[in-house]
């Protein structure tokens, strides 16, 4: 964990700006955009870039992936300048569970890979890039987007004390757990030789 400098009510302030960023369903908005329809009556129903590209809309996918990013980057750069490294640490747990769980959709929302990508690249970039790598790498080993996030989850934590960002260890625990948790289904369907890869049905 990095010094506590924030008070309380800074690091709760940052924790409600994170949640709000966060939650914002960049797929949803782009599928509506462009006419794509209701992403939960596609696919698996979520709102994630993996399922924006089974509209067949590929461009839609690479924006909703890039949105997604975006939004953890700017609550973790936002907190950083503004308050400290702690109010970023909390400011990126709290929009890693707003893309989750917000509240415009009853709490149930994606998956938090793309968030996750784009948090850990502003945490500490080195990291950020090395999970974008063990993604790439299994996505295209397997072709399966659900095994590679797995993978980036798992292997995350790894990369923290590899490259020497101990500080945010705990936080990088809390991602690979909350990750593994989103992506149960898959890890079932996985197990049975039934989850579609990237670009199928």
């Amino acid at each position: 964990m990095p010094d506590l400098v924030s008070t309380t009510p800074v690091l709760i302030l940052w924790g409600v700006i994170g949640y709000l960023l966060g939650s914002i369903p960049f797929g949803m908005v782009l599928a509506r955009v462009m006419n794509l329809g209701d992403l939960r009556q596609v696919g698996s129903g979520n709102i994630g870039a993996t399922n924006v590209l089974r509209t067949g809309n590929k461009l839609a996918a690479a924006l909703t992936v890039l949105l997604d990013g975006a939004k953890g980057v700017l609550a973790v750069l936002l907190a950083r300048v503004l308050a400290g490294e702690d109010a970023a640490q909390v400011a990126a747990l709290a929009a890693f569970l707003g893309h989750c769980f917000p509240v415009w959709l009853k709490f149930r929302g994606g998956k938090g890979v793309a968030t996750f990508l784009g948090l850990m690249l502003a945490l500490a970039w080195p990291v950020g890039l090395a999970c974008c790598a063990t993604w790439l790498f299994a996505a295209v080993a397997t072709r399966i987007s659900s095994l590679a996030a797995i993978y980036a989850a798992a292997l995350s934590t790894i990369w923290i004390v590899l490259l020497g960002y101990r500080e945010m260890l705990f936080l990088g625990i809390a991602f690979t757990l909350l990750l593994f948790a989103r992506h149960w289904q898959n890890i079932i369907r996985i197990r049975r030789g039934t989850e579609p890869k990237i670009g199928e049905s």
